[in-house]
């Protein structure tokens, strides 16, 4: 099957819209021309779009619904290609970083949006601080509801992640001879590490997504450049479930200091939405109305979502593709995939 067949077999538009944002190179900090893209498709349906002062894609419409997703991408560069011919995968298969986080949410949420009216905005900046999901939530009224695009498969609508909490510890000691007894601050970072990992080891028993994950990100130390102290930092992040919140984990993670000090530095809370709540029924709806068999999940990580629950509005997190393939290198998202997923907004929509 050629590309141009493959991209016209199904949802046309959604099939090139995808093609052509996985086609621009967009990893965070670098969404402009993506934006500007998306800017252009919602112009040429009738629709006033721009980007605001942060770079976000701001379409307004009809605010009982706000579909979002994120325009940035991680790094990575896979040729952008439609294979439909090789059996392993369901053809045709559109190949490109972001294809599956989360070009493909987005583009579907841009295409339900311009056909069914409702409010759209594609963010920036989600990969490292979400900076473009809080702009958005300090710069506009709450919409009713909020369907944030993440790839959950086209039959799964995702309705919790954990938070983040994120520091850096510093400790300092006075330099000496490796022979003395005493721990220098290189030890200090270590050893409080070592007991903040013991006071949350993993139970093999319960969902990760009920427990702390606690993963040391980056240690530096050594010697001091006037060679009088001994300096140690050590970056670490502790993804959050509902159960204990960030501040009970801080508290616990604080508790075990014995010397230096923690400069926690970001904070992101974790969300939990009910299975019967009307978002969460409207997708039920929808994915059956397709044919489907919804699927309610629960993340690990962290998305935008999180930032969009201080709005306080119905909400759930949707998209196509497979997140096993988040920032893989053979990243790919099924088209057939992307049209239900088209399909499966508009119903919701719809429904909402």
């Amino acid at each position: 099957m050629s590309a141009d067949a493959a991209l016209s077999g199904g949802d046309t538009e959604a099939r090139e819209l995808l093609r052509d944002l996985v086609s621009i190179p967009s990893p965070t900090g670098e969404e402009r021309e993506a934006a500007e893209r998306l800017v252009a498709f919602f112009e040429a349906h009738g629709r006033e779009a721009w980007l605001d002062e942060v770079g976000n894609v701001r379409a307004p419409a009809d605010d009982s619904v706000l579909l979002t997703s994120h325009v940035d991408t991680v790094p990575g560069d896979i040729p952008v290609r439609v294979e439909g011919t090789d059996e392993e995968y369901e053809p045709p298969v559109l190949w490109g970083r972001g294809s599956v986080d989360a070009t493909g949410p987005l583009a579907a949420m841009a295409v339900a949006a311009v056909r069914t009216g409702v409010s759209f905005a594609g963010v920036v900046g989600e990969e490292v601080d979400s900076r473009g999901a809080r702009h958005l939530v300090s710069d506009r009224e709450a919409p009713d509801a909020v369907v944030n695009g993440e790839p959950s498969g086209w039959d799964g609508v995702t309705l919790g992640y954990r938070g983040i909490l994120s520091g850096r510890y510093v400790a300092t000691s006075e330099s000496g001879h490796t022979s003395r007894p005493e721990p220098n601050a290189i030890q200090d970072a270590l050893a409080w590490w070592a007991r903040v990992e013991d006071a949350f080891e993993a139970d093999p028993y319960e969902p990760t997504f009920e427990q702390v994950t606690a993963k040391p990100v980056a240690v530096e130390g050594g010697t001091s450049d006037d060679g009088l102290s001994v300096e140690a930092t050590l970056d670490a992040q502790l993804r959050v479930p509902p159960e204990l919140g960030v501040e009970g984990v801080r508290e616990r993670a604080d508790a075990e200091l014995e010397a230096g000090h923690v400069n926690w530095h970001d904070e992101v809370p974790p969300v939990m939405v009910s299975p019967r709540g009307e978002v969460a029924r409207a997708f039920r709806v929808a994915v059956r109305n397709e044919g489907g068999d919804p699927r309610l999940l629960r993340k690990t990580g962290t998305s935008d979502m999180n930032v969009y629950a201080a709005w306080d509005v119905p909400m759930a997190t949707y998209g196509p593709g497979d997140s096993d393939l988040d920032h893989a290198p053979d990243e790919r998202l099924s088209l057939p995939e992307l049209d239900r997923a088209v399909a499966v907004l508009e119903g919701v929509v719809e429904r909402l």
